[in-house]
């Protein structure tokens, strides 16, 4: 079985790749377990310190270039886990740039699957952000996705592409909304979601941290071990118990940012949460306030999906685990 991931030199991505070397099989559309035998992850370039394994090649280029797309896959592609995108912040500040990756590439990755021998499994990483004001004091799958953001606006263009694609037999796909991921390790990014794991990140690891919105701000949130869970999961589940409707939206955590500052003291001690400091970004601030920040997930409860257990604390414990961190 070969596996591409685009975004594949990324958090995600890697995780991502890890997580299915470990595995060493996928369950095929018929749920029978095969031997994975190639990984290509597609990205702009190779990550610092990044995975190397015999069975991992890494493919250098832009998402949003057809040529490079259609050089990259071949007849014996079987899966496809589309995680490239220009994150929420970057797409609000360019729209052109925005466009160009996370609807003309969703757009040019999809066509080049329509011309593989077989139609490939495609997972395509979509966002919360979909959805927008007016919203309900609970989000459901079936609430109708008003995003007010451009980045909402391309992730939803994406999440009807894969459908439509799916519903004409060139792909089998499946859609699924991540909540917020933290704690993200690494840099700051362009997301304006980024502060969420930096203002935990930052002080762990000795440094002073900004943070954009109130402290009564509230967040739909995932870690980033039971995002690569719900991601490898969503792949394998057979295409009959999708059905018709390909998105759906995962399990996560409503937290406050001042329940997250808590955490963070009850952890790692009140010198790591007095690095915090709260300077107000109205940009930051309105597109954050526009996201949902409390979701019924029955439907992936049904179909399956893990959960994260023991709350924004077990999160926290998980970061310093996996960085090695000594407080």
């Amino acid at each position: 079985m070969k596996i591409v991931i685009t975004g594949g030199s990324g958090f995600l991505g890697q995780r991502v790749a890890r997580e299915l070397l470990e595995r060493g099989q996928f369950n095929d559309a018929d749920g029978n377990p095969q031997s994975i035998c190639e990984l290509v992850l597609m990205d702009i370039a190779v990550p610092t310190n990044g995975l190397m394994n015999a069975k991992v090649r890494y493919a250098i280029g832009d998402v949003a270039d057809p040529k490079f797309i259609a050089e990259t896959l071949s007849d014996d592609t079987d899966c496809i886990f589309h995680l490239a995108a220009v994150v929420s912040g970057a797409a609000e500040a360019d729209f052109d740039l925005g466009m160009q990756v996370n609807v003309d590439g969703t757009r040019s990755l999809l066509d080049a699957c329509r011309h593989l021998q077989k139609p490939a499994r495609f997972l395509f990483a979509s966002s919360v952000a979909v959805f927008g004001a007016p919203l309900p004091e609970v989000v459901t799958d079936e609430t109708t996705p008003t995003p007010q953001s451009s980045y909402g606006i391309q992730k939803l263009i994406g999440e009807l592409l894969v459908s439509d694609y799916s519903r004409k037999g060139f792909i089998d796909g499946r859609t699924v909304r991540l909540p917020t991921v933290s704690i993200r390790p690494g840099k700051p990014n362009a997301a304006a979601s980024s502060f969420a794991s930096g203002i935990l990140r930052e002080p762990l690891n000795g440094v002073d941290a900004i943070c954009p919105v109130e402290p009564e701000t509230e967040l739909w949130l995932i870690s980033p071990r039971l995002a690569v869970e719900c991601l490898v999961h969503s792949f394998e589940l057979p295409s009959e118990k999708l059905g018709n409707i390909r998105s759906l939206s995962l399990p996560g955590i409503t937290v406050s940012v001042k329940e997250m500052v808590a955490s963070l003291e009850r952890v790692a001690g009140s010198a790591a949460a007095r690095r915090i400091r709260w300077k107000p970004d109205e940009q930051i601030k309105a597109i954050v306030k526009s996201w949902p920040a409390r979701f019924d997930t029955s439907r992936a409860n049904s179909l399956g999906f893990p959960h994260d257990e023991g709350g924004f604390d077990r999160i926290i414990d998980d970061y310093i685990r996996d960085a090695g961190l000594k407080l």
